[in-house]
Order: structure tokens, then sequence, then C-alpha cells
């Protein structure tokens, strides 16, 4: 297993890869929402972006990109005018999304020289300043004049509970079967990715787990498949909870019918049956793959890397209770909200879960094969490649992020098999 990290204009360090020689493209590129202040989510990239990342991978070869809900469509167009052919769109969804929502009933107050708040705090200056003596403060909450009174309850945005994935495919060369025999991409890894089917497929690498091929090691054979067919639906544990606690538990059966292929039939003489379906029970959740994440994976690695804050002013991601300690996503049951900005080693605001990016790679990507990230960010697709096997090759225009991956995919590797070939070195592109 290698890995290589560039530093700089992922359109330049592509130029200098050789064509046609990733298995597949992994990747979270900027949204174009200007997240919190970040210069590198000026825009979605654009079609240039993805004529380098086409030319790189291999005839076949799958990518995935997720976008924001609010621009996903350039993002669509931009991959598809580059030549790549749309095969579907993934969702995942989660329930820790923090709705940035502005209070229209309080802002109407404010308009006119009215804080409805705590005392104190950066916005009531704001209005005290803007106001003078006009300026009053409401910290009750209510809403004080009419007009305020009329619209009390509205707000401008909904809480973001998904994100959208494109799965996009470069062009065959021929049909599937030629273009899997010569280039060893093409395909879904259906097998690999059934959902419920996780513990029958585990095959441990070192000290941690990795999918591993649905064949007998010992006979060769294909192990019986029992999971269900992967969905293009993708949820995490909050999700997954949220889901059971609406759909409460059903019960699945599994149904015997005959086999109608006439081939099994002169083999064997008689119509063998075969079953549909899975004898099971549970929530909703049980038919969707759940992407369980770690909160100590983000920062592994990063001992004695200095800490910095994660939030920004007005934005309420990151940030916990000064006096409980629950962060603003948990929920804050506190009279006195008084909110400071989360400060961590990875202190990368759009932090994808491993068990997230393994499982698309694993979807998409041959055993061994090479896994490119374009927009790298702070190494998650680069951990995930390293605990499924595969190669990695990651690029990022920001020179703190990548030495975070750095440190991280160091500390991955080294938790695998000590008896397993790593290499890793680093490239500074101008």
């Amino acid at each position: 297993m290698t890995y290589t990290l560039h530093t700089g204009d992922c359109r330049d360090v592509m130029a200098t890869l050789e064509a046609e020689s990733v298995d597949a493209i992994v990747c979270d590129p900027p949204y174009g929402l200007s997240f919190m202040g970040k210069g590198w989510d000026h825009g979605v990239p654009g079609v240039d972006f993805w004529l380098e990342a086409l030319r790189v991978l291999k005839p076949g070869g799958h990518l995935i990109a997720f976008g924001g809900t609010r621009t996903y469509h350039r993002l669509a167009v931009a991959i598809e005018d580059a030549g790549f052919e749309v095969r579907d769109c993934l969702m995942w969804l989660y329930g820790s999304g923090f709705p940035k929502s502005h209070d229209v009933s309080k802002a109407i107050d404010k308009q006119v020289g009215i804080w409805r708040g705590r005392a104190g705090t950066a916005h009531e200056n704001d209005t005290k300043r803007s106001f003078g003596q006009h300026y009053e403060t409401n910290d009750k909450g209510a809403p004080s004049t009419d007009l305020a009174k009329q619209w009390h309850g509205w707000g401008t945005a909904l809480k973001p509970a998904y994100e959208p994935a494109i799965l996009a495919r470069k062009p065959l060369r021929g049909t599937v079967a030629d273009n899997v025999a010569q280039w060893g991409v093409g395909g879904l890894n259906i097998d690999g990715c059934r959902v419920g089917d996780e513990d029958r497929l585990q095959k441990p690498v070192g000290n941690l787990t990795s999918i591993g091929s649905t064949r007998n090691h010992s006979h060769g054979e294909p192990r019986p498949v029992c999971g269900r067919w992967p969905s293009n639906v993708i949820l995490d544990e909050d999700a997954a909870a949220a889901l059971d606690a609406q759909s409460g538990v059903s019960v699945s059966k599994a149904t015997p019918r005959n086999n109608k292929k006439v081939e099994d039939m002169f083999l064997t003489g008689k119509k063998p049956t075969i079953t549909q379906g899975h004898s099971d029970s549970g929530g909703a959740s049980r038919f969707f793959y759940t992407a369980k994440a770690s909160r100590s994976e983000r920062e592994a690695g990063l001992d004695g890397v200095e800490l910095q804050s994660i939030g920004a002013k007005g934005n309420g991601l990151g940030r916990t209770c000064e006096v409980c300690g629950a962060s603003v996503l948990e929920g804050c049951a506190c009279d006195n909200r008084t909110y400071s900005n989360q400060k961590r080693a990875n202190h990368h605001p759009t932090v994808k879960p491993i068990a997230l990016m393994r499982y698309m790679i694993r979807l998409v990507t041959p055993k061994g094969g090479i896994v490119l990230d374009p927009f790298m960010g702070s190494g998650s697709t680069g951990c995930a490649a390293m605990v499924e096997g595969m190669q990695f090759v990651g690029i990022d225009i920001t020179p703190e992020y990548v030495d975070i991956a750095r440190r991280r995919l160091a500390w991955w590797s080294c938790s695998l098999d000590n008896t397993a070939t790593m290499e890793s070195h680093e490239e500074n592109e101008a």
C-alpha cells in the first residue's frame, strides 16, 4: 500500500500524472458556499478540473464527488460536460445538521433598535452602536413590535440533513466485459458492499478491519450472499436512529420459489428452488448502509499539533456551551447559552467520516487499486484507502491541510499490518 500527497492546484498536479493511470476518484470538492469564510470554498470546480480528472482516470473508472444541496446542479453539469457519464446520485443522510437560519421576527425588531436576547453579546453591542439612544433591550425574547409578532416563528433556512454525491463513469472502451478485461474497472462492487453483510465479508488487516473479497480463501468458491443489494442512500447513526424511531419494527420473510432458469433444469433434472428476501426484523434503517463514525478518528495521529478553532463568528458549527460543554450540534439545555469556538488539532471544517469514505472507495475501486482525491482536505479519503488496502494519491491547495493529512495517513498506515509494504512521500508543487 502506498500513498503520495501533493500540495498545489489540483489542475496543475493532475496534469503531471500519467493518463489513464487511476482506478477511481473519490472526493469532496468545494461546494461554492464560502463556507465559514474559507477562500477555498469560493466556487464549484468547473469543467477544467474534471477534464484533467477524466484524462487520468482509466476507461470505465468511476468518480464519486460530494456536492452541496444548493450547488449540486453546477457540479453535475460540469462533470457531465467534461465527458463523464452520470450514473446515479448517492444521498448521505445525517442527523447532526445544524440549521443556520435567520430569525425574521428578531430581525424586524432589531431594525427598529430593539435587541431580543442576553445583554452584553456581540450582536447586542452592534445594535447599541447602531441605534444609540434609540436602543432598548428585550431579554425575554418575545416579539415587541406588531410586525415582529406577525412574523414570529418564521426563519430563512431548513435544517441540513443530507448531502448528495454524484456517481459518474468515464466512458467504456467497448462492452463492460471488454473494458473490465482490459482495464480492470467498469463495474460496481455489489457483493462487497451488501447491506447487513459487513461481518461476513470482513477481513482482518493488522489491528484494523477491511472488507475483503467475497471468495472463500481456502477453496476459491464464492461465499453465500446474505446482505441486501446496496442502495443509493447511505445513513449515519443519528439518521438511522431517527428513521427507526419513525418506522418502528417490521419483519421481513425469506420466500422460496422455483428457479426458472432452463440450464439449471437440464443440469439437475428438476426445478431447483431459490430463496428471495431476508428473514430478519428491525427498523427501516436495516435496508441502508449505516456509516458509523468514531469521534477519535478525526484527531488520530495529530498529537502535538497546535489546536485551532473550527468555528467562525456568526456560525454555530463547532461551538460548545461554556456552561455545560455541550456542542451546538448536540443541543444545549442550559438557560444561559454562552458558546465558544471549539478547538481541535484537525481544524478542517468539513471532515467526512472514514467509514463513509471506506464504503464509497470499496464500491468503485478494485482490490489494490489507485484512488485519487484532488480535493483531499485533511485526508479522510486517504485514511479510508489505507484501511481498504488501496493505493492513494491526494492533492490539496492548502499546505496546513496537507500536513494534517500526512500525519493522519502515517498514523493509519502504522496501525495496519506491520508486514505490509508501506511507502510514502510528499511532493510540493508551486
